[in-house]
């Protein structure tokens, strides 16, 4: 069983930063994509920033040019940069990751994290 474990969320004043990291853990064969959602009460889950295993990155417009998502394919982590923050990222931020779990190829699937809360203070 694959399991995605975040850490580095917490509350930061506007314009401020933090750092969120995600590692994959259990038998996995190879994983394609790995990032970011958030989620605030109320409304649909919606990614953040993403990156393929080949490099290419992909992000939200609200969040381009202040978030860097980076990720280590040897160590099956993802992180995510966010800086110059506003009130607007408060969320629940949670790693996704389309994982092949097992020793071989056999489709992929969708993993989720349990979540991390990011609180920015105006």
């Amino acid at each position: 069983q694959v399991q995605l474990v975040e850490s580095g969320g917490g509350l930061v004043q506007a314009g401020g930063s933090l750092r969120l990291s995600c590692a994959a853990s259990g038998s996995i064969f190879s994983i394609n994509a790995m990032g970011w959602y958030r989620q605030v009460p109320g409304k649909r889950r919606e990614l953040v920033a993403a990156a393929t295993s080949g490099g290419l990155t992909n992000y939200s417009d609200s969040v381009k040019g202040r978030f860097t998502v980076s990720r280590d394919n040897a160590k099956n982590t993802v992180d995510l940069q966010m800086n110059s923050l506003k009130p607007e990222d408060t969320a629940v931020y949670y790693c996704n990751a389309v994982v092949s779990p097992g020793t071989w190829y056999a489709g992929y699937v969708e993993v989720w994290g349990q979540g991390t809360l990011v609180t920015v203070s105006s």
